[in-house]
């Protein structure tokens, strides 16, 4: 299959994610499901898999510069003093000490810590202000004054001298939504296998380097003079002419991996290159894939060591990894010996995820896309559409950023948008390693490892996440492509913030909003919605959200009604039945769990059969 492209990484920060918000400004033996930019790779053997590769920022919000007004200073009196205890007499000190200063100042109202929030009467000057603190100071039975300061979000764009090209990161349009996700996780704690052409030093990737391995059994294949050692090192995948298989092309070292790698976990905020999306994370090299692709046998055992199994003649993994990312494939449905090796993985507790493949065709028909247990990505490109090579399908399970660094109309090989690529750390060695670059590369290698950060996100997050329950947050929170699809591309784009908000997301305080405008129903025509927008909330919606419906209609079992909520979930509520009853008027409880409360939900309802009409009354959502 066509090759897929890998991603860029981002810069490590000594600030804590917790102290800080990172605001948007915003070919098979195994081969590569990515290539890069400058060419485009096709399958040439059933066993190998090679990578094909090709990015705005806004500006950051910031907290105003200068000496801000002041509006209300907080005064602490010593316990023994009268003002401690007593309101009037606050009141009546902040008043004397007004005058004093030559201000109108009044007592507003006692803090939760005993301290007393004095009024100034409006903005003063900064120097107005000091006059009336000078006041308070001055008099021995008030222990501090300060100024009511304000505080402003932490909004810092990383530093990263070009992640204003990684569009795939914060773009509205058809970018992931990540920097809204750091402020709650970076993947610290969180190592991340890259099982690829393994590593080609990159300073912007390498302090987050932990020790992998070679897998490639065949010292010609891996050029390195020997089998499998625990050297991941990447030797350059390059091949002449017919040297992987009758027709073949010949084709440059991609340093398939390393872009991967650079995509999942650059180092951000460090002045230099991209922005990782899991920079906190650790990323692994696992070198499986070297001339020609990579051997089945060679790959199943690297899932295995990877996620912490056994493999003979291999030291024990000392840094298992919780996120496998595979960006590489070949045709052919899922073997049993991908399967069980995927199935040990994620028994063991890794997440595993696989580049769905750049053949424009079902994914189903390749391999390891078609597993299960598996979360299978598609790419899309930067106007949300899926990518014109991208595979596609019901094995897809969700999409990612993949980007075209060309059209689908333009000379195969050429790269004519490059700005719409996916930029990230790579080489410039046409055959051994050169010096460090970045590049933008294309491919569902490049979508692949954008999931893989996202899972280690939501890992970072909660470490207790299963595999499983990683899945559904991705897929659950994406929200519906901007562009189209054709095929199937899964549940969506995913959304990074959504995402992490679901495993993270403070219980709500309740409340009910209700919608009371009557809503004609077509007899046997189109779905109609009712909305109603929720504010005030945070974090998801509960798992128990009741769904209350007042429905009048002369034949109730016609009605198909869904709750589509904010992110474009849909939750069928009720469906079409010989129920021949007039009217409805309950309410369901809803798992909605995984879906941000916040935003405008709608009521879906659609009569499927002829004779009846009727219209919604009211409906409600409580919190």
């Amino acid at each position: 299959m066509p090759g897929n492209g890998a991603a860029g990484p981002a810069k490590g920060h000594t600030l804590h994610a917790s102290r800080r918000r990172l605001i948007s400004v915003v070919a098979i033996s195994a081969t590569l499901l990515g290539t890069a930019a400058t060419s485009s790779m096709a399958l040439t053997h059933p066993s190998v898999a090679r990578a094909a590769a090709t990015g705005r920022a806004l500006p950051p919000a910031a907290a105003p510069t200068g000496a801000a007004p002041v509006e209300n200073l907080i005064v602490g009196y010593k316990s023994g003093a009268t003002e401690a205890r007593s309101n009037t007499a606050a009141d009546a000190d902040a008043k004397a000490k007004g005058v004093k200063a030559g201000e109108k100042v009044g007592f507003e109202r006692r803090l939760g810590t005993g301290a007393a929030l004095v009024d100034l009467g409006g903005k003063l000057s900064a120097a107005d202000a000091a006059d009336v603190m000078a006041q308070f100071r001055a008099d021995p039975d008030v222990a501090y004054v300060e100024p009511d300061a304000r505080a402003y979000a932490m909004a810092v764009t990383p530093d990263d001298t070009e992640y204003a090209k990684q569009w795939d990161l914060f773009e509205a349009t058809a970018g992931m939504n990540v920097p809204a996700a750091w402020d709650k996780s970076t993947g610290t704690g969180v190592t991340v296998a890259v099982i690829d052409t393994g590593y080609v030093a990159h300073s912007d990737v390498a302090g987050n380097i932990v020790p992998g391995y070679d897998f490639i059994s065949s010292s010609t294949a891996a050029r390195d003079g020997n089998g499998r050692d625990n050297n991941p090192a990447d030797q350059g995948d390059w091949s002449a002419a017919g040297e992987c298989g009758t027709g073949s092309k010949a084709s440059d070292s991609s340093w398939h991996g390393t872009h991967v790698a650079g995509t999942i976990a650059a180092s951000t905020n460090n002045a230099k290159g991209v922005a990782g999306i899991a920079y906190g994370a650790k990323i692994q090299p696992v070198r499986v894939l070297g001339k020609c692709g990579g051997a089945t046998s060679d790959i199943v055992d690297a899932i295995t060591w990877a996620s912490g199994g056994t493999v003979s003649g291999v030291p024990a993994n000392p840094t298992p990894a919780k996120v496998i990312n595979m960006s590489l494939g070949g045709s052919g449905a899922c073997t049993a010996t991908y399967q069980n090796a995927i199935n040990a993985a994620v028994a063991r507790g890794t997440t595993v995820v696989v580049a769905a493949g750049n053949s424009n065709a079902d994914a189903s028909g390749f391999s390891p896309a078609s597993c299960s247990n598996i979360i299978t990505v598609a790419s899309t490109n930067r106007t949300g559409d899926r990518s014109f090579y991208s595979n596609y399908g019901a094995t897809v399970d969700v999409s990612a950023p993949g980007g075209e660094t060309r059209r689908a109309t333009d000379t195969p090989g050429t790269v004519t948008t490059p700005e719409n690529g996916i930029l990230s750390t790579l080489n410039s060695g046409t055959t051994t390693p050169g010096s460090e670059i970045y590049k933008p590369y294309q491919g569902t290698s490049m979508a692949a490892p954008h999931i893989a950060g996202l899972a280690a996100l939501l890992l970072g997050a909660k470490s207790t996440l299963t595999p499983a329950q990683v899945e559904s947050a991705i897929k659950n929170t994406a929200r519906p492509l901007a562009g189209t699809c054709t095929g199937g591309c899964g549940t969506g784009l995913a959304d990074a913030a959504a995402a992490v908000a679901s495993v993270t997301g403070t219980p709500n305080p309740g409340g009910t909003f209700t919608n009371a405008t009557d809503l004609s129903i077509p007899d046997n025509g189109p779905a109609v919605s009712s909305p109603i927008s929720v504010t005030g909330l945070t974090g998801n919606a509960p798992a128990t959200l009741k769904v209350a419906v007042d429905i009048k209609h002369t034949y109730r079992g016609d009605l198909v009604i869904d709750l589509v909520g904010p992110n474009g979930t849909v939750k069928r509520l009720k469906s079409s039945s010989g129920d021949s009853t007039a009217n409805l008027n309950t309410t369901y409880t809803v798992d909605a769990s995984a879906i941000p409360a916040n935003g405008t939900w709608q009521l879906r309802v659609q009569d499927v059969a002829a004779a009846d009409t009727g219209y919604v009354d009211s409906w409600s959502l409580t919190f």
